[in-house]
């Protein structure tokens, strides 16, 4: 299969457009789950401290014997770890877990607005940058709204800003605010966690393109320049969301999946969560 595309970041390191999301993946089959993936010729990988595999996924790196600098690992830092203090700890703990070496890239997981603290803990995203541990920051599920009053204090602007995005909640009004300000976005539930995948439309673009509604719907996320994360455990859907380069969508079939977007959540809404 092709390689993904990379993706030039604000922090000047390249990343794989596409990449393995390992949410909900546990530990006693995180570590093949990931060594599949690399087999597959996925070279990037998204964990977080809150999945509990960072030590698992860090192993089949390690196991690989692919040239660590091929390898582009994100986690994150999770919502009871906010705070200078913390989120220092809380760093060097997922670097310890992860153990290859660096991490490429470092999220603050959850705005959690009501804490009202993620622009001190952003400092300690900043800071862990000149300790060479992390290489690239930025943030997950923050709005436009959060990213203002960071950016008002920030000396580094975030590399990326993951959110929940999918054909019914395309965030457009955020990818726009994001591209004006040079951070990447990145897509997590990219399927919509398979609860869209049986639409009528979908499915006459994937039976037009000879591929499956989601290759279809990963396509769509990398042709409007999206970073995506599909996560699967099942090995044939691991090759099957990796095998999206040899196929272009229409602009006709572009414009069909954008009018299914209603900016409607299967998740929490950011303003929500504790």
């Amino acid at each position: 299969m092709s390689k993904s595309p990379l993706i030039t970041l604000n922090s000047g390191f390249t990343m794989p457009q596409l990449g393995l999301g390992v949410y909900k993946v546990g530990q006693d089959i995180a570590v093949n789950l990931v060594s599949l993936a690399l087999e597959i010729g996925y070279r990037r990988i998204d964990t977080a401290a809150l999945y509990d595999n960072e030590f698992e996924v860090g192993a089949a790196i390690r196991k690989s014997k692919i040239d660590r600098e091929e390898i582009f690992v994100t986690t994150k830092i999770w919502n009871d770890r906010h705070g200078y203090e913390n989120a220092a700890e809380a760093i060097q703990e997922s670097v310890d877990r992860l153990n290859v070496g660096y991490v490429d890239m470092m999220l603050i997981h959850w705005p959690c607005p009501k804490q009202d603290k993620y622009v001190e803990t952003w400092r300690a995203l900043e800071d862990a940058l000149s300790t060479g541990k992390v290489r690239s920051i930025g943030v997950s599920n923050f709005l436009p709204h959060h990213l203002e009053k960071l950016l008002a204090t920030a000396t580094v602007t975030p590399a990326i800003d993951q959110v929940e995005m999918h054909p019914q909640l395309a965030n457009v009004e955020l990818r726009a605010f994001n591209k004006a300000h040079g951070i990447a976005t990145e897509a997590w539930a990219p399927l919509g966690r398979a609860r869209f995948l049986d639409n009528p439309v979908l499915g006459e673009i994937a039976a037009r393109q000879g591929k499956s509604p989601a290759q279809v719907v990963i396509r769509w996320h990398l042709q409007l320049g999206n970073l995506v994360i599909p996560k699967s455990s099942k090995p044939q859907r691991l090759e099957e969301n990796f095998d999206v380069f040899g196929f272009a969508l229409t602009e006709e079939d572009m414009a069909e999946i954008a009018a299914l977007n209603t900016e409607t959540r299967i998740a929490t809404h950011p303003d929500d969560m504790n």
